[in-house]
């Protein structure tokens, strides 16, 4: 497999493990020292495998509520231990489509490889502002 297909693979995952709410599958993929900027604070971002792994739980609350978190596209960029993908998801519930039909979570992913694994280094989420 090239890079490329192992990093899709990797995001299908991670975003399979949200829709399923599986904190395990989330986090599999991604360095010891993540550092995400997600929409809700911290604006300093989460820094850490932990902060990662327990930031996730009210997201899940979410998502059992019946709302919706389906990749759309995605485009990745791999070198041999680097790479970055960036993407688009539906993301919300039926209140924030019916407001807004269009409105897209904006995915970007800095990866890096290690010991022959790629690993989530950087992870950043943002909705762009309708106001």
């Amino acid at each position: 497999m090239s890079a490329e297909s192992d990093i899709r693979t990797l995001i299908t995952r991670w975003v399979d493990g949200i829709r399923g709410c599986d904190l395990d599958a989330v986090t599999a993929a991604h360095a010891d020292d993540i550092v995400m900027f997600d929409v809700p604070p911290p604006y300093e971002g989460i820094r850490g495998a932990q902060a990662y792994r327990d930031c996730w739980p009210p997201f899940f609350d979410f998502i059992r509520s019946g709302a919706t978190f389906e990749l759309l596209e995605l485009d990745v960029e791999a070198g041999d231990d680097v790479a970055f993908a960036f993407g688009l998801l539906k993301c919300g519930g039926e209140k924030e489509f019916a407001e807004n039909p269009d409105n897209r979570l904006r995915l970007t992913m800095g990866l890096r490889k290690v010991d022959g694994k790629w690993l989530i280094r950087h992870e950043h989420h943002s909705f762009p502002d309708t106001d």
